[in-house]
């Protein structure tokens, strides 16, 4: 059966199809517009959240972006996008996989309630200049992470770690809230952008 994926152009969904896209596994993607629980609601029947990702992989129903990566990589055998428990960095791996969303997109997801889905009048925008703040703030481990050349974020190969840690750059980038990126942040975000798979894959959902 294959699996199929619910994504918005840009949205954090954006990371599960990159995964996919990078390990060659079947898949069918459903496009919607930004937020469906408000511009498609017949989608709230198939997803009470409203949220995307929504993932179906046979009995499996997954809506966690940066969890359903690590399933791919676990169920389909892909461990060469992925770490095993006895390798020396498979805590690091697993602390930026989870980073990535907790810690990094999630002050963005505020920043972009409140800069663009709530009323002017509410007058949260000083709100959304805190979470964008925070989003900042939260860049510091990133940033010295990458300050010694690296060239991926673990064992010195591409995995999903870096495609969730990818995802929460830029979409920085594109909500335009990218001016504090070091240059080698912005070297990593770039070089990981280049991929094959992620340009294959960054436009799905535009039209």
């Amino acid at each position: 059966m294959t699996i199929k994926i619910w994504h918005c152009h840009n949205a954090r969904s954006l990371r599960p199809i990159w995964a996919l896209e990078e390990m060659g596994l079947d898949y069918e993607v459903i496009s919607m517009p930004f937020p469906p629980r408000f511009e498609q609601r017949e989608f709230l029947e198939i997803n009470e959240l409203g949220t995307i990702p929504y993932m179906i992989d046979g009995e499996t129903h997954m809506t966690e972006s940066s969890g359903i990566p690590l399933y791919l990589v676990e169920r389909y055998g892909k461990h060469e996008f992925g770490l095993k428990p006895d390798q020396p960095e498979y805590g690091d791996y697993l602390n930026w996989l989870f980073h990535s969303d907790a810690t990094l997109t999630f002050p963005q997801t505020v920043y972009i309630r409140y800069t663009f889905q709530e009323p002017e009048e509410r007058g949260l925008k000083e709100a959304a200049t805190d979470y964008m703040k925070w989003f900042h703030a939260r860049l510091r481990r990133l940033n010295k992470h990458l300050e010694d050349g690296r060239e991926y974020l673990v064992d010195d190969r591409f995995t999903v770690a870096d495609i969730c840690i990818t995802y929460a750059l830029h979409l920085g980038e594109s909500l335009k809230i990218d001016e504090h990126y070091k240059p080698h942040v912005r070297d990593y975000l770039n070089r990981m952008r280049n991929r094959p798979a992620f340009q294959r894959v960054v436009d799905i959902g535009s039209e």
